[in-house]
């Protein structure tokens, strides 16, 4: 926040007081990010005052830097860190000891006095806590919390990594101890309460591996062509009580954390596998929202409330996509039925404007000590989009309903999941791109470009262009986040969406049932500071992704460790100034050639506008979507980076003779040109096949 104008100078009077978040680069320089302003505010090190990478800070802006570009100032204040625990390495003293921290970010030691050792001794990898950082005290002071010298690397890595991105690994006790007193018996008087749906047929379909399981399907036929299909939600809020040592743990985390081997969820498995899951054969509580549907996915007469289900069977993704396919299975008509509602679902949202980007997941096989075997890809079929549509139905219908009402004539504070129109730089520059292949884009209004996305997407499906186009055109979109400010879902096309559908793993969906259940009950208490609610689970929701992200290129770079030398079919899937990133086709493993492995080939000029770099000598053209053969170079687990070398150029466009640049040696007739393709091993070149 912006809290007095800026005067531009060096008198130290003049000063100017922002809150934004600290960025800390491996050498120790900090820039403040504010959010709505475009240059960051530079901190040197000895003006951090105990602020460490990631955290929300106060900064007070005293000048410029010496060449007079930059702001620069000093931290003032900590307003909330990102993370209060660290893994590293243990060195014990005589009298003290430290944890000398893995993360290059973190520039300082924690101090660990030694009884507050637990166990740890010399040497050993552990994870600790800062318990008190004094404003004039060098190093903080922590405590050992877990001790990981017995565990494989990939433990202490992924412990690592959700440390980094300031996610706790265990439950406090009292947190525990709350969620132990709740009983797994149904209440006879909170039957009363609710809508009894233990008679009607119900059944949950998730990932053959899933744990727990949120949401259920119900169904059963009407008169008429009408069937009664009701989505249910574990009833979370029945056992979180606001407030509650549980309430305020969940918030803190706000999410649950997904990587390749494990889940680090929300809440302690008490609830998250036991009580609120919806397992097969077990009465659940349960907040659901009933729809008469028919075959074509007209919907109408949409009730809310709380029910008690029975799930009657469990389905994997596989099993219901097989019957999809035509195999025989239990219940096969009703899938077959809610298949054909959900495709119809499907096809009406995206005639009203949704925005049909195709997505692809990657899971790794692992070994029983964590170590990647093998990589799936696993595309969406029409089993998940079955689950899809009816939560998509259930988020939308959740949130219309809320945002008809009013609190004293006021909006209900509400957190609503909203998605704003791209951003309209990146959209002209996209488009630009786009039409190198011929696409245009009517740009008239937000309805006209989500059209046109559909018209781009069904007009480069399977051709070689549509991964970049796909990539670019996901780069221009805003990010999803979660506000009181309902301005609607631009990708879905919806003009009011939240998240009711997951309150297991996402916090978000707590509050909407807390804020629904008001509503239902006529009891509106407006929850306080809603805004900043949404805003925490916002960037709690991208720690999560970026924990994600790191644990997936953690196992890339070791799955790729047992190829280095290897040659593999590529695509480019990013440029930049110093180089580009291509992802093999077969694994999805991304790495870079940099640039100076290029200059062995050309001197390369990136233009930003069109995605590529251009030799000046060859006109050898590198853009996004091209296809390359590369060398595994290098896989450092370390850095979690994978190096890459050209092994080969397939097929490479090159720029017209008009188009290079001829004022550099070289270029002028009879110029000496690089030898490239040449082969740095032995065997005359001969391509390695895996």
């Amino acid at each position: 926040m912006h809290k007095k104008d800026k005067k531009k100078g060096k008198d130290s009077s003049n000063t100017t007081s922002y809150t934004g978040k600290l960025e800390i680069t491996r050498g120790g320089l900090g820039f403040v990010v504010i959010e709505g302003q475009q240059k960051d505010i530079m901190v040197k090190p000895e003006h951090l005052n105990n602020a460490l990478n990631g955290d929300t800070v106060t900064i007070e802006v005293r000048g410029y830097s010496d060449n007079n570009n930059r702001r620069e100032g000093r931290v003032t204040g900590v307003i909330k860190r990102k993370q209060s625990e660290f893994s590293g390495t243990v060195q014990v003293h005589p009298h003290f000891a430290f944890l000398i921290p893995d993360n290059e970010k973190m520039q300082v030691d924690i101090y660990i006095p030694l009884h507050l050792l637990n166990n740890a001794t010399n040497g050993d990898k552990a994870i600790a806590r800062i318990i008190e950082w004094t404003a004039k005290a060098k190093n903080p002071v922590g405590e050992i919390v877990t001790i990981l010298t017995d565990e494989s690397a990939n433990e202490i890595a992924m412990q690592g990594i959700l440390t980094e991105n300031g996610f706790p690994l265990s439950f406090p006790d009292d947190v525990l101890e709350e969620a132990a007193r709740y009983s797994e018996h149904i209440d006879k008087d909170e039957v009363k309460k609710r809508h009894d749906l233990r008679d009607v047929l119900t059944m949950t379909i998730d990932p053959v591996d899933a744990k727990d399981f949120d949401d259920a399907l119900s169904f059963r036929a009407l008169k008429g062509g009408w069937y009664e299909v009701g989505v249910h939600i574990a009833d979370v809020g029945h056992f979180i009580q606001e407030d509650s040592a549980l309430d305020k743990e969940a918030y803190n985390r706000a999410t649950s954390v997904y990587l390749p081997d494990r889940v680090l969820p929300m809440l302690p498995e008490r609830l998250s596998n036991e009580l609120c899951s919806l397992r097969p054969n077990e009465d659940k509580y349960t907040f659901s929202a009933v729809f008469k549907v028919n075959k074509k996915g007209q919907v109408k007469d949409p009730w809310i409330g709380k029910t008690l289900i029975h799930s009657d069977r469990r389905f994997a993704y596989e099993e219901v996509q097989e019957m999809i396919e035509g195999a025989d299975g239990d219940h096969k008509e009703v899938i077959m039925i809610l298949n054909e509602m959900a495709q119809n679902l499907r096809k009406e949202r995206f005639a009203k404007g949704a925005i049909n980007f195709s997505s692809q997941e990657v899971r790794f096989k692992l070994d029983e000590k964590g170590k990647p075997i093998g990589i799936v890809i696993k595309e969406s079929k029409e089993a998940h989009q079955l689950i899809e549509e009816f939560m998509l139905l259930a988020n939308r219908t959740v949130a219309e309903y809320v945002s008809g009402l009013t609190f004293k004539d006021k909006p209900i504070p509400f957190p609503y999941r909203v998605h704003d129109e791209p951003d309209p730089d990146k959209l002209k520059m996209f488009t630009a791109y786009a039409a190198r292949y011929g696409v245009r884009f009517d740009l008239s209004n937000p309805e006209t470009v989500a059209k046109s996305f559909n018209q781009m997407l069904k007009v480069v499906q399977g051709k070689p262009e549509q991964h970049v186009l796909e990539q670019l055109g996901i780069r221009t979109m805003a990010k999803a986040v979660y506000t009181t400010e309902n301005v609607g879902h631009y990708g879905l096309g919806f003009d009011d969406y939240c998240h009711f559908t997951s309150p297991i793993r996402r916090y978000p969906d707590v509050l909407v049932h807390r804020v629904v259940y008001q509503c239902l009950e006529e009891k509106i208490k407006p929850i306080k500071d809603m805004e900043a609610k949404c805003r925490h689970c916002s960037d709690q929701e991208r720690r999560a992704m970026e924990a994600e992200r790191a644990a997936n290129k953690y196992k890339q770079v070791e799955y790729m460790q047992d190829y280095v030398g290897e040659e593999f079919e590529a695509v480019i899937s990013g440029i930049s100034a110093f180089g580009f990133w291509a992802e093999t086709v077969a694994h999805k493993c991304e790495g870079m050639i940099s640039i100076h492995d290029l200059a062995q080939v050309d001197d390369f000029t990136f233009l930003e506008g069109e995605y590529a770099l251009v030799g000046r000598h060859t006109g050898l053209r590198f853009a996004m979507g091209d296809k390359v053969v590369v060398r595994v170079v290098a896989a450092n687990l370390e850095k979690r980076q994978i190096d890459y070398t050209l092994a080969e150029l397939v097929d490479m466009p090159r720029l017209p003779l008009a188009r290079r640049d001829r004022s550099r040696p070289g270029n002028q007739k009879g110029g000496k040109q690089k030898d490239y393709g040449k082969r740095n091993d032995s065997k005359g070149g001969k391509k390695k096949k895996k």
